[in-house]
């Protein structure tokens, strides 16, 4: 069998099923073709990863995803030597590969990285778009096709959990938000199965948790939480009970808060 090249591996075959919500998708685009960096930012589970898995396969780019954490460093992203049947050899990271490829690199809640590894991107993101590559003591310049998108959820942020202005200030920032009902209740019903007269509940419950946002609850229901209750009913599990477990239970420990919750599922259901 023929290996496929690094480009084949990280190709999104399928068309991913996404909803434009606004210009999103044209904004997108226009930054492909100007080779400008893109930073995605809304709340979690609105779609950011998914709208990124939508737009390597509609520009036919290989798509390289790397989630951020505390650990992560410069390193990680950019490759290093190992030793394989006692030779040292070198192994490219997730951004040299996408780099290599010519495909999008999407760094996933860039915020959760080491300000001391995200600079690492920073000649990728202007005028200059290469890659220094310093235990090889090569330099990589990013083809036309490459680019690089981070995401990140402003509310999330603090002063040590935020993005540096030398950092933001070299991308185009694209703002999401959750779909207006009817959007995310169709979405809802093609992700989980569920038909419209379970959807609509399901929306209107996002919606009321979303309206306690500092009031009780750090974040809203996402329409992940929504999809992922649809299917618990979808499987036959009852309605109430899918919402306490799949959207409740993951949005806070409060007991007094989770009541209250349970009262509005109740009422819902």
């Amino acid at each position: 069998m023929k290996k496929k090249t690094i480009s084949q591996q990280y190709l999104v075959t399928d068309e991913p099923y996404y909803l434009p919500v606004g210009k999103e998708v044209e904004l997108f685009e226009s930054a492909y073709r100007h080779q400008i960096p893109v930073l995605l930012k809304g709340p979690t589970g609105c779609g950011k990863t998914r709208f990124m898995q939508y737009m390597a396969w509609k520009l036919k780019r290989p798509l390289v995803t790397v989630s951020c954490h505390d650990d992560l460093t410069a390193s990680d992203l950019v490759g290093r030597y190992l030793v394989r049947g006692g030779e040292t050899v070198w192994v490219d990271g997730p951004l040299t590969t996408a780099v290599r490829a010519g495909g999008f690199c999407y760094l996933d809640e860039i915020v959760e990285a080491r300000k001391d590894t995200t600079v690492v991107i920073h000649p990728l993101a202007d005028d200059r778009r290469i890659l220094p590559i310093e235990k090889k003591g090569e330099v990589l310049h990013a083809p036309p096709e490459f680019l690089i998108a981070v995401s990140y959820n402003p509310g999330y942020q603090s002063v040590l959990k935020d993005l540096k202005q030398s950092t933001r200030q070299r991308f185009l920032a694209l703002e999401f938000t959750y779909p207006h009902r009817e959007l995310e209740a169709e979405i809802v019903m093609h992700e989980s199965g569920v038909n419209e007269d379970t959807a609509r509940p399901l929306v209107s419950l996002a919606e009321k948790t979303r309206n306690l946002k500092d009031r009780g609850l750090i974040e809203g229901a996402s329409t992940r939480l929504l999809i992922h209750a649809g299917k618990l009913i979808a499987a036959g599990i009852e309605p109430g009970k899918a919402c306490e477990t799949a959207v409740a239970g993951p949005l806070t420990d409060d007991h007094e808060m989770l009541g209250s919750l349970n009262e509005i599922i109740s009422a819902l259901f």
